[in-house]
């Protein structure tokens, strides 16, 4: 059963090994809504029909998802066709030779932790996750220079957030994570999850030493469950 799955994971990921496909792909992965085989082409350059070819294919490999709707948004006679349109897929993939298994173990810990009614336990996350991410600050604020401005502070928190693959985007006042790194752990333990992710990324502000940034905790569906709200002035 494990070596079935370890061959489908690694069928998933050849599928992008094709290049123009493998652009295809992070075209859409990179954006936040729907996109459609003709935005997607121009994008990478290919034609229509190509690009139709591997999006299928990637849809079928499970790393995009498909749905239909009239981009015109009328209805009824005259409204044309739906256009079918794109977006990544929620399942994640992971291939290790040899198997190793560092999912199971953070479920395990976090099953404990969830069913602990101590709460020195879940104050000893939320400060361990809060050192960790200090650190990560730190370390991206040394790298910012002697003197820092506010402005490459900024960009340090979104060069360090997008390395550790939270996915981070600028909207009007906020930065908004895209991606949560934990989340198929986050699915079965919401409340432990969310509260270190809120203590990590304080901590990475607090290393930064950029109160400019606030973190708070604003669960979407498909997002992280932490947000920054950000000072312009």
């Amino acid at each position: 059963m494990e070596t079935r799955r370890l061959q489908r994971q690694i069928a998933e990921l050849a599928a992008l090994g094709e290049p123009a496909r493998r652009a295809l792909y992070f075209y859409v992965a990179d954006r936040q809504g729907d996109v459609s085989r003709e935005d997607a082409a121009r994008a990478v350059g290919v034609s229509r029909s190509l690009a139709g070819f591997h999006l299928d294919r990637l849809v079928e490999e499970g790393l995009l998802e498909a749905s239909f709707r009239r981009l015109s948004g009328r209805s009824g006679p005259g409204a044309g066709r739906p256009a079918k349109l794109y977006r990544r897929s929620s399942r994640q993939i992971e291939v290790s030779l040899p198997q190793r298994s560092y999912e199971l173990a953070a479920r395990i810990l976090a099953t404990a932790i969830d069913a602990s009614e101590a709460p020195k336990i879940r104050n000893a996350l939320a400060r361990t996750a809060r050192s960790v991410g200090k650190r990560i600050g730190a370390e991206a604020r040394a790298r910012a220079g002697s003197r820092p401005s506010k402005k490459s502070l900024l960009v340090g928190m979104v060069t360090a957030l997008a390395a550790h693959g939270y996915e981070p985007e600028r909207a009007a006042g906020e930065l908004n994570l895209r991606n949560c790194p934990f989340h198929a752990l986050a699915s079965e333990h919401k409340d432990v999850v969310c509260g270190m992710n809120l203590a990590l990324i304080e901590g990475l502000v607090e290393g930064l030493q950029l109160p400019a940034a606030r973190p708070v905790l604003a669960p979407e569906p498909g997002m992280c469950c932490v947000r920054l709200k950000l000072k312009t002035k």
